[in-house]
């Protein structure tokens, strides 16, 4: 006998009369939810959040339930900046919510707009050695329900009456620009409190920045823009807080003559193969960046969402223009703090309006763009049977993933990203994807499937074989929900970052060599496509096979 349930979606609350309404706070808080425009939840069940779980697979919001609450908050980064939308992330007490913090950090620091729902101990049942316990008796409350430290807001409900307030404070954070990571713990006894509340969320509308043409009228006569007759004397600095603003950037640089170049995160912001295109900065940069910073006299570089932190810069002295940086931010606090001590104006704007003006006052120009020099790339490694060069490797990526399809490309981490940074070449901004400032291990190979989910498209993770043993558990995920990914595991059975570097430094690597996994085994016992690389001939095919694969691929690709 075939035994079906119909789940039926019922209101969030009761209609009291014209303007108000009485609800539950787990009914209220997952029909807000939904206003805010949240239409992803990812997490781990637990008792103190069952309720919360329940109210959410009830709701339009899609409900994907992970293995772990690490993975699952590093999948909720990815489709916060693959959708532009806030994502929810869910967990339990506990061990659960800890579980959360390398990811909530993570986001906080690249800017994506997370909210994390968490259960919490009841005051009755606190500094009482209740299981997981969730209190100022267990936990660092200054660093969970606290603003500050890993997140931007963070509360724990007492009260009920509390909740419209949270609300509030929700939806007036996630019209920052700048990303926005919030935390909500409620204890279980309160998930059924009834309250009243207004028919609608309260309307609230972001305020526009400083007028943009005050900013611009500055950088005309900064920059000079209107000698049309010399050679630019600055270049501009993208980064990822750029990515909304590549069509102005483009305009910019086309109208005026200058040279580019772009921090990792912010590759493919203006295209890679363009004939104004200097090269990247940072971890894998390219050299000829700081030669053309010295060789070209540069005045003036125009920062663009940036905060150049370490591996975006590696702060290289070469990269400072003789007058100093013009670096456009909307956080007051960013301009100056990589380079400390070297002239910087700070312009706080948003950049694509900024941009805007800036255009409008720029005369036009007409003729071709001089192309600027061109830099060869070269193979750095030899080969042995049944292995893969690096450049051979990202020869075909090329090919075929970032030219034959609308994947979005990511990079976990080390040696990998440094890989991929220097080499990969994008010409759309939001392709790929790398986290240089929290950086931790495995956030990749989990956050893919959270930007495959939430794109319902290709994402590829090009990812080490230590890193692909931790989040191992996520390929389930993606078999569960059919997520369209495909892990690229370069395989070294090593550490590889942390294996060179001991080597280098004459340290023991006794402990850095690991046990041969067989990925593609591994990949078809949790349901997934299993396909292995047996020389650099089969490279091609057995890409584009995974490219064309429906639901998750692992790739294991023996490396020189």
């Amino acid at each position: 006998m075939n035994l079906t349930a119909e789940v039926v979606q019922t209101p969030f609350w009761t209609e009291l009369s014209e303007g108000t309404k009485e609800s539950t706070v787990v009914g209220a808080l997952a029909g807000h939810l939904e206003a805010l425009g949240v239409e992803e939840a990812f997490g781990v069940s637990g008792g103190a959040i069952a309720l919360f779980f329940d109210q959410i697979i009830l709701s339009s919001i899609e409900l994907r339930h992970f293995r772990h609450e690490s993975a699952s908050a590093f999948a909720a980064i990815e489709a916060s900046f693959a959708t532009d939308k806030p994502v929810v992330v869910f967990s339990t007490t506990g061990p659960g919510l800890m579980n959360t913090l390398p990811a909530m950090k993570a986001a906080q620091a690249d800017g994506a707009r997370i909210i994390l729902i968490s259960g919490s101990t009841g005051d009755n049942q606190r500094g009482r050695w209740a299981t997981q316990e969730t209190s100022s008796y267990t936990l660092p409350s200054d660093l969970l329900h606290t603003p500050g430290g890993a997140f931007d807001y963070a509360v724990r409900v007492e009260d009920a009456g509390e909740l419209p307030e949270v609300l509030r404070r929700l939806q007036e954070g996630l019209l920052r620009p700048e990303g926005f990571v919030a935390h909500v713990s409620i204890p279980m006894a309160l998930w059924n409190h009834r309250l009243d509340l207004p028919t609608r969320p309260p309307h609230l509308s972001s305020v526009p920045s400083a007028p943009a043409p005050m900013g611009a009228e500055m950088l005309v006569d900064l920059l000079a823009l209107k000698d049309k007759e010399a050679e630019p004397r600055f270049a501009i600095w993208v980064g990822h807080g750029a990515r909304g603003a590549s069509p102005q950037v483009r305009a910019l640089a086309e109208r005026t003559g200058a040279a580019v170049f772009a921090t990792p995160r912010g590759k493919g912001i203006f295209p890679e193969k363009h004939p104004r295109f200097v090269g990247v900065t940072g971890l894998g940069g390219h050299e000829e960046v700081a030669q053309f910073v010295k060789s070209r006299a540069l005045d003036w570089i125009l920062v663009l969402g940036s905060r150049l932190g370490e591996l975006s810069t590696l702060w290289d002295e070469a990269l400072r223009p003789r007058r100093g940086l013009i670096h456009v931010d909307l956080d007051p606090s960013v301009p100056g703090s990589a380079f400390p001590g070297f002239p910087t104006i700070g312009v706080r704007a948003e950049i694509g309006e900024l941009l805007d003006a800036l255009l409008a006052l720029c005369p036009r120009t007409d003729g071709d763009l001089v192309p600027l020099e061109a830099w060869a790339r070269t193979a750095a490694s030899e080969t042995r049977s049944g292995t893969t060069r690096e450049q051979t490797l990202i020869n075909a990526i090329q090919r075929v993933v970032v030219e034959e399809s609308d994947a979005v490309v990511m990079g976990d981490g080390g040696e990998i990203t440094a890989l991929l940074n220097h080499n990969l070449k994008f010409s759309q901004p939001r392709r790929y994807r790398t986290a240089p400032l929290f950086a931790a291990r495995g956030h990749f190979c989990a956050g893919v499937v959270g930007a495959a989910i939430a794109r319902r498209g290709k994402a590829v993770a090009i990812v080490g074989e230590e890193a692909m043993a931790l989040m191992a558990g996520e390929v389930s995920v993606a078999v569960q929900y059919q997520a369209p990914v495909v892990w690229l595991v370069l395989n070294r059975n090593g550490h590889g970052e942390s294996y060179n570097q001991h080597a280098a430094l004459g340290l023991s690597t006794e402990h850095l060599q690991l046990p041969e996994v067989d990925q593609v085994a591994m990949a078809r016992a949790f349901g997934a496509h299993g396909l292995a690389v047996a020389s650099e001939e089969d490279l091609d095919g057995v890409l584009q096979e995974a490219m064309t694969l429906e639901g998750p691929v692992v790739v294991d690709v023996r490396m020189a």
